[in-house]
């Protein structure tokens, strides 16, 4: 069985006169295959097809509901389209999201079966359970679990401290138990210090505004996560977007802000560049060194999500900054979380002892909201303890390589079957293209027959022509598994129709 590499691609640069230009980005793996045009027109037009028949539902057949009636001095509680939307489009398909669990998010899940009644307004439970294949959760190194060292150290946890310190960390909510973790992720990132939050959005939606204000510029990727929006919302710095992972249009960015300033002349206090290590919708991963090389040379400061790479990627389960072998104080801020790869939850910030410093002062997540609960935070060390080797076994290494070699076959046989897949080749999210709005509900239904639970994600969580299904491979997985997952998806692909690939399809056996 052939090892699969963790490590990622290098980039080279070289000086001609005073200008540093790039050389090669030697090892690019993403695909983003374009729709075909018959595709796309199908799709707009199933879409506008479900608007219109939304309309006609709304004229003559509206359910009796409350209704907002706006007061002067109000404005409404909800934007009307997006009334329209969630009422008439999306509750069609509303059965195939936010579905109730009465397990641990595992390799496998038990999913708790529901039927719609009313035309889709509300849900009934079944009484009954159906337990299924699990390739819709975030738990990249399998320690979701409610067994083994992590479930039972954290048992212990809560015979000791209880379930919640209801308090503040400034206040009375911080225990020996937070000071650990926080040194414990420093040593496991490589910096000098870090602090932990209670929860993942509020790690980036309450800390930025500590860190960038009105004056600051903030270069903000396309397609970076709500709860950065929200944090650069709060902020009142400037906020530009660039295209997505494209450092030739931030560069162009970086250059204007350097110049022009605030427009009157005078310069930007900051220029932040934020990005995500992989993009959790996309399936992306960030070209790091390209990115430190623009950082460096324009002198901005770079704040790196890590939410869904920390665990994830890199042969020590370190990040992207592990997976492309760069020193992680070459970036500024560092952040993620705890709730993918640890099985857990919360978040972090890490870097410098000044920032951190900074932070236990100044942050409204570490101020007013409450700490971490104890049981939580044990669940984090005892996975991190196992990543990092510390429990002198070779189990973490082992979770490491296994998703490595799940994400390369999961994606490999994909694409020999001539569906779309987005991202990059070593990213353990892997959307599938399916483009209709109707598709997305029939995949998901169909999927779930056949004892395997999905994720779908449609307009407004992306474009409309980009509807998909978003699979999020874990080391708990097993071949068998993957096989069985991957021959359905085969076969429901040729009855829906879902090989929009114009390829060329590698007909080899692909080795696991």
């Amino acid at each position: 069985m052939p090892a699969i590499s963790t490590k990622g691609p290098k980039i080279c640069c070289h000086n001609s006169g005073n200008q540093e230009k790039f050389i090669s980005y030697s090892s690019d793996k993403e695909s983003f295959e374009e729709v075909p045009l018959h595709t796309a027109c199908l799709t707009y037009l199933g879409f506008y097809i479900l608007m219109i028949l939304g309309f006609i539902n709304k004229l003559l057949f509206a359910p009796k509901v409350a209704k907002e009636k706006c007061r002067d001095g109000y404005v409404p509680l909800y934007d009307p389209f997006e009334l329209f939307y969630s009422r008439y489009v999306y509750r069609r398909v509303r059965d195939c999201w936010n579905r109730p669990i009465c397990s641990v998010p595992g390799a496998e899940v038990v999913l708790k079966d529901r039927i719609t009644n009313d035309y889709g307004w509300s849900f009934e439970f079944t009484g009954t359970q159906t337990k299924c294949l699990n390739l819709g959760s975030y738990n990249y190194l399998g320690f979701a679990s409610s067994e083994g060292r992590g479930a039972e150290e954290s048992a212990r946890q809560i015979e000791k401290w209880g379930l919640a310190l209801c308090s503040p960390r400034c206040e009375n909510g911080t225990v020996p138990l937070h000071q650990h973790l926080e040194e414990l992720t420093a040593k496991f990132l490589g910096v000098e210090d870090a602090i932990t939050f209670g929860m993942g959005f509020a790690t980036n939606a309450l800390n930025l505004p500590s860190l960038i204000s009105h004056g600051c510029l903030v270069l903000s990727d396309e397609k970076n996560h709500a709860s950065i929006i929200l944090g650069l919302r709060l902020s009142g710095a400037t906020t530009k977007v660039f295209k997505h992972n494209n450092m030739s249009d931030l560069e162009e960015k970086l250059r204007d802000a350097v110049l022009s300033g605030q427009g009157s002349g005078k310069p930007y206090k900051k220029i932040f560049v934020i990005v995500e290590g992989v993009f959790s919708m996309e399936g992306t991963i960030i070209r790091l060194p390209e990115l430190i090389f623009l950082k460096n040379k324009y002198k901005a400061y770079l704040y790196l999500d890590e939410a869904h790479s920390v665990g994830a990627m890199g042969s020590n389960g370190r990040g992207v900054v592990d997976y492309y072998n760069v020193n992680p104080k070459d970036i500024d801020i560092l952040m993620g979380t705890f709730t993918k790869s640890f099985g857990s939850a919360g978040g972090y910030i890490a870097g410098s002892k000044k920032l951190i410093n900074f932070l236990r002062v100044h942050s409204h997540a570490h101020g007013y909201a409450t700490s971490m609960s104890p049981p939580i935070a044990q669940q984090i060390i005892s996975s991190m303890t196992i990543i990092m080797g510390l429990d002198k076994t070779n189990e973490g290494s082992q979770r490491i390589k296994q998703l490595a070699r799940n994400t390369r076959y999961f994606r490999r046989r994909l694409a020999q079957m001539g569906v779309i897949t987005y991202g990059h080749e070593d990213s353990p999210v892997v959307p599938l293209l399916v483009y209709l709005f109707s598709k997305i509900g029939a995949v998901v239904r169909t999927l779930t027959t056949r004892h395997i639970a999905v994720v779908g994600v449609g307009f407004p969580a992306t474009p409309i022509m980009e509807g998909r299904i978003r699979f999020c491979l874990s080391a708990a997985h097993t071949k068998e598994q993957l096989d069985y997952a991957l021959n359905v998806i085969d076969e429901i692909g040729d009855h829906l129709g879902l090989k929009y690939s114009r390829k060329k399809r590698n007909p080899d056996f692909i080795i696991y």
